[in-house]
């Protein structure tokens, strides 16, 4: 009876777990596929994401950066010849957008991933230093990594850094032979260089240039520093194909007040009294319909950085006097001394009595529509970016 009784068990036990491992088999089959058909959904819910994403950033046309192109960018840290070593990476950004025929390619903020080629210190002879520096890929704001082939350097073709170290030799030697002359005269006065006809002067000269030859031989050359801010120029080796951006994807983010109009009619970029670029003036047209009072007091410019900088007195001041009250309509010019003119700017207006933003206008906004009425009509090859004066 026992063994009835056991070999009845044994075969339930068998079948039931024979049973629940088909089961299993069969709800992992089917798991599996189902895995299969969500894996397929999500992807193509990703592409179509991905592709409304791109109808709002491009317009569909495609502009190619060519090669001996050059891009303007500003490094993010320190390159110098005393502590810069070969293949050391480093980061750079385009300082304004890159546009094409077509509109804009590169935009600006785009990251610029480049690396140390070749550096050397300056030496005797009044030898420059120099970099050599390459670019291999770039990181757009919307996330997109290009690859690309840049190159800039410093270093001079190897006949005009000759001729400019022989000029340097020249004209320290000539310095010498006039310093050595006038000594010659104050030591021996003129009678003696008429009578001996000249011959103290003469070697006076020639010990001085002898002296100018030494000061030339043991001068030594600038070493190459290129500091964050400091603006170069990359020159693309290798054309790429570029998708160019919609005017409406670019606009930087602005804030209005009701019954406030102003109107950006000119953006400058100029020197201060010391010969520094660091100074914004822009022209401007206020219409105040509201029941505010402002002041150029009243208005300031904040960078990316939210850093503020208020009107400077060294520049044009026209606005930065004016009272626009409730009503008026003013128009002038107003100037910002800044600690870097390529970072992205914005114009603040505040409510003179609680101190807070009221209005908060794009720089980058008004310098592009600016730029599109002067291009306007023309048909312009190659690349171009924003001019931040001459240096």
């Amino acid at each position: 009876m026992k063994k009835i009784l056991s070999y009845i068990l044994l075969t339930a036990f068998i079948f039931v777990n024979t049973g629940l491992s088909t089961l299993s088999a069969s709800a992992q089959t089917q798991a599996a596929d189902n895995s299969a058909d969500e894996t397929f959904k999500g992807r193509a819910e990703f592409t179509d994401k991905l592709e409304k994403e791109n109808q709002k950033l491009f317009t569909g046309e495609i502009e190619q950066l060519e090669p001996k192109d050059v891009i303007k960018m500003t490094v993010s840290q320190v390159l110098s010849s005393g502590f810069t070593e070969e293949g050391d990476e480093f980061f750079a950004e385009i300082s304004s957008d890159v546009e094409g025929e077509k509109g804009v390619i590169l935009p600006s903020g785009t990251i610029a991933h480049g690396s140390v080629k070749a550096i050397e210190g300056s030496k005797r002879l009044g030898r420059d230093g120099w970099i050599e520096v390459s670019f291999d890929y770039l990181i757009t704001p919307d996330g997109r990594e290009i690859p690309i082939e840049g190159k800039m350097s410093t270093k001079l073709n190897p006949v005009a850094g000759a001729g400019k170290t022989v000029a340097k030799s020249a004209g320290y030697t000539a310095l010498g032979g006039v310093v050595g002359g006038f000594l010659a005269l104050n030591m021996f006065g003129l009678p003696a260089a008429v009578v001996s006809q000249g011959y103290t002067l003469a070697g006076g000269a020639a010990v001085g240039g002898a002296v100018g030859l030494g000061m030339a031989l043991y001068k030594k050359g600038k070493d190459v520093l290129i500091s964050p801010g400091d603006e170069i120029r990359v020159k693309i080796i290798k054309g790429v194909d570029l998708p160019v951006f919609k005017n409406e994807a670019l606009k930087q983010e602005e804030i209005n007040c009701d019954g406030l109009n102003v109107k950006i009619t000119n953006i400058d970029y100029e020197k201060d009294p010391f010969g520094e670029l660091n100074t914004i003036t822009i022209a401007i047209v206020i219409t105040n319909l509201t029941d505010k009072y402002f002041t150029g007091f009243d208005i300031s410019l904040q960078n990316d950085l939210n850093a503020s900088f208020y009107p400077s007195v060294f520049g044009d001041t026209t606005i930065l006097f004016s009272k626009i009250k409730p009503g008026d309509r003013v128009a002038g010019r107003i100037s910002f001394s800044v600690d870097n003119v390529k970072r992205k700017h914005w114009l603040i207006f505040y409510d003179r009595v609680q101190r807070k933003q009221v209005a908060k206008l794009s720089i980058d906004n008004a310098y592009r529509e600016i730029e599109k009425k002067k291009n306007k009509g023309k048909k312009i090859r190659g690349i171009r970016q924003r001019d931040y004066g001459k240096e």
